[in-house]
């Protein structure tokens, strides 16, 4: 098998990667186990520097990795830059409080002592996705290796130049290596005595296949799927802060994330206001080469993800939404999908029961406040959410009493930071990356008693 790298932007073959054999796999499998035997016991200050070494090496080719980010899957240039700076960032803040994070917790008993340990498990299995090639792997594999583990990455077929990078700025210790193999034999590595968990990051379908045969397996599982996050306004809202915030968060990535704005739902008094603004600040979106400044949304990172988007649009328009803006498939090279704005959508449409994964923008005009709360949480999913008001504190009370989500941001729109814990609730997943909860997932937690 053949995994192939094709530019987004130009349909040309960027470059092709063959799959692991059989025996190179095992043999990956053998140093990996090899190298968490080294690194459990290695101390924190070692881990810290490695760490550091990693956000030295990030902010040196910084350019270049935005670059083949563009090229591989369309990000544009400026996102990518903020992708790999964020990469760096979270090194060192895992660097500089690991160790505090992971420092025993005592208990009074009757012992002379007893604490909870956090120890690592082993080497770990990562199935990463293409959307954020650099950032999802770091988001694991940093705290994971600062808990004393060993990584191992399946990374996105078409993202191999990426996977090559990764590697090479971890160094070649063997704690961080990469797997050029297909879905088959992701199920033998998942089941393979070496393997001590697994994390995957994509859909809900292959969520439930991952987390199936993890369980078969009785491996530590960590899964982070899909979302449909509600971006609730309220009729007090700043009209501009929830515009720009909403189409920020709608667009971020050019529409291909996870916890990307994927439903605007407007209570009556400020709907008509709202989408005008919205349209017109949609309307203007620069969207073009990855490479070039201007570009706020580059194409879509493959052309099959393209026609499944149109697809979702198209049935949607044919079910009763109103196409306001885009919606058309443009001609010519590239995987290129314009900003796109969906109207009026309801129940019983791709808009509203799916998740859109690109440029396009869903309106859901809710009755009243009280039925925007209940919108928002009509859905399988529980990623992320907002809400907008300008009464923070009731906006506060409310994200927190009303919203069943793993994120409820409130006059923001929704984003990941190491310092705080990331996940979701129902079919979103389950588990925590990031903060101290994401440092302790892939960890024993030891109970230690000294008579």
């Amino acid at each position: 098998m053949i995994f192939r790298s094709v530019n987004p932007t130009t349909d040309a073959v960027v470059a092709e990667y063959p799959d692991t054999p059989p025996q190179v796999v095992g043999a990956i499998l053998a140093r990996s186990a090899a190298a968490f035997a080294r690194w459990k016991i290695s101390p924190f200050a070692e881990r810290a520097a490695l760490l550091h070494r990693v956000a030295t090496r990030l902010r040196k080719d910084r350019d270049a990795l935005a670059a083949l980010m563009a090229t591989e899957m369309g990000k544009p240039l400026g996102q990518g830059v903020a992708e790999v700076e964020k990469c760096a960032a979270a090194c060192d803040y895992y660097a500089e409080n690991g160790e505090r994070f992971l420092s025993s917790i005592p208990v009074a008993t009757e012992a002379t002592r007893s604490y909870v340990d956090w120890r690592p498990l082993g080497p770990v299995l990562a199935i990463m996705p293409w959307n954020f090639p650099l950032w999802q792997s770091v988001r694991f594999a940093v705290p994971a290796i600062m808990a004393g583990n060993s990584v191992l990455l399946k990374h996105a077929p078409s993202v191999g130049g990426c996977a090559n990078a990764l590697v090479d700025l971890f160094g070649n210790d063997d704690l961080f290596q990469a797997l050029f193999v297909d879905t088959d034999t992701v199920a033998d590595l998942i089941r393979a005595p070496e393997v001590a968990a697994v994390t995957l990051t994509g859909s809900t379908r292959a969520g439930r296949a991952v987390g199936a045969m993890a369980g078969a397996a009785l491996k530590k599982c960590v899964l982070e799927l899909g979302g449909s996050d509600p971006y609730v306004v309220l009729a007090d809202a700043d009209l501009d802060l929830a515009v720009s915030q909403c189409v920020a968060g709608r667009l971020v990535n050019s529409g291909q994330s996870c916890i990307a704005a994927k439903r605007w739902i407007v209570v009556p008094e400020i709907a008509d206001a709202f989408v005008a603004r919205a349209q017109a600040t949609l309307a203007a979106t620069v969207v073009g080469d990855p490479f070039n400044p201007d570009t706020e949304v580059g194409p879509m990172a493959r052309r099959d993800l393209r026609e499944a988007l149109h697809r979702q649009v198209v049935e949607s328009v044919q079910r009763g939404a109103e196409l306001r803006l885009g919606g058309d498939v443009p001609e010519g090279p590239g995987a290129f999908y314009p900003v796109t704005l969906l109207d009026r959508v309801v129940p019983g449409m791709p808009a509203y029961d799916e998740e859109l994964f690109g440029p396009v923008a869903c309106v859901v005009r809710a009755t009243d406040e009280r039925d925007a709360l209940r919108t928002a949480n009509d859905t399988s999913y529980g990623l992320g959410a907002a809400i907008f008001t300008r009464d923070a504190a009731r906006g506060e009370r409310l994200a927190r009493e009303h919203l069943d989500a793993g994120l409820c941001f409130v006059n923001a729109f929704v984003r990941s930071d190491p310092r705080l814990p990331f996940g979701g609730i129902k079919e979103s997943g389950y588990g925590r990356e990031l903060s101290v909860l994401g440092l302790r997932e892939f960890t024993n937690p030891k109970t230690a008693w000294v008579a």
